[in-house]
Formats: C-alpha cells, structure tokens, sequence
C-alpha cells in the first residue's frame, strides 16, 4: 500500500533497511539473541539471560532508529559513536560470559547458549569494525582562529583591550 506522498511506508523502509548490510548485521544480533536467550532460559542456570535482553533491546532500538532514519533528525546524540560503544560492549561481555559458560557447564542447553554467545560476540566485534569507519568520516575540523575573524573593516567597532601598564581595562 502506497502512502500519500510517494514516500516509502514504514513496511518499505524496514524491508529497505534490512536489505542493507547495517541492517542485516543488526538483524542477525536480533536473531541470536533471541536464540541465546532461548538456550540460557532451558539450561540449568538461567542466570546470564540478561546480557542477551540486554544486548537484544539495544538491538531493536538501534534498528528502530536506523529505519526510521531517526539518527538523521535528533543530532544532538552522535548515533556512530553511540552504536559503536554498543556493539564494542556486547562484544566483550558476549566472549566473557560464553567463555565462562563453556568452561563451567556441563548441560547441553548452556554449552548450545555459550557457543551462540561466542557467534554473538564475533557478530559485535564485526558490527563494532563496520561501524568504526564511519566515525572517521563524519569529523569536521574545528574552525581555527584566522576563520574566525571577521574581515578587515567589517570587525567590532569598539574593542576592548587590558592595558598592562596601569592594569585597568580599555575602551
């Protein structure tokens, strides 16, 4: 169904979105996610399933934003680096606990979660090295004193200045 003005529906940008490669890494996060937390939720220690709830709320959001092309309209958060730090923590909680799980465990659900959460953690690591050159792109230099001054002429017409020699302040 076409909306109004000829711009894609909210189906149509999703389905635009996940065809691209942002989209599916995070898409696949989602994915795994959702398996581990089905693994850890069937072993005899449920306890890690919050990294995955985790980690797959921050999926969703971020996927919701990237859709709907919110990173574009509310600047005043820097979305790259937001998602870099994102997808840089869930690596490294992702490798500790399944390596803790597979070293530990002994039932099958959780050594099933444990190798999930290490495919996981590779996923991060992955999503974090795709992410990262696109913070480089984005710096722009900070202006420096000589673009900052106006041109000659067309400056402050009274200036003020500190006169050293009597240590007051002139007009």
């Amino acid at each position: 169904m076409d909306s109004s003005g000829g711009t894609p529906g909210c189906m149509g940008q999703c389905t635009s979105f996940l065809r691209s490669h942002k989209g599916t890494v995070l898409a696949l996060e989602i994915g795994l996610c959702i398996v581990i937390l089905i693994c850890y939720g069937a072993s005899w220690t449920p306890s890690y399933t919050g990294l995955a709830i985790f980690e797959m709320v921050f999926s969703i959001v971020f996927f919701i934003i990237y859709t709907l092309g919110l990173n574009k309209q509310l600047a005043f958060v820097h979305w790259g680096w937001s998602d870099f730090i994102r997808a840089m923590i869930g690596a490294l909680l992702f490798l500790i606990t399944s390596l803790i799980v597979v070293i530990r465990h002994r039932d099958g659900a959780g050594i099933a979660a444990g190798v999930f959460g290490l495919l996981a953690g590779i996923l991060f690591a992955y999503d974090a090295y795709i992410t990262f050159p696109t913070l480089r792109k984005t710096h722009t230099a900070a202006p420096t004193g000589a673009e900052m001054q106006p041109p000659l002429g067309q400056g402050i017409r009274r200036t003020a200045a500190y006169n050293t020699t009597r240590g007051r302040l002139r007009l």
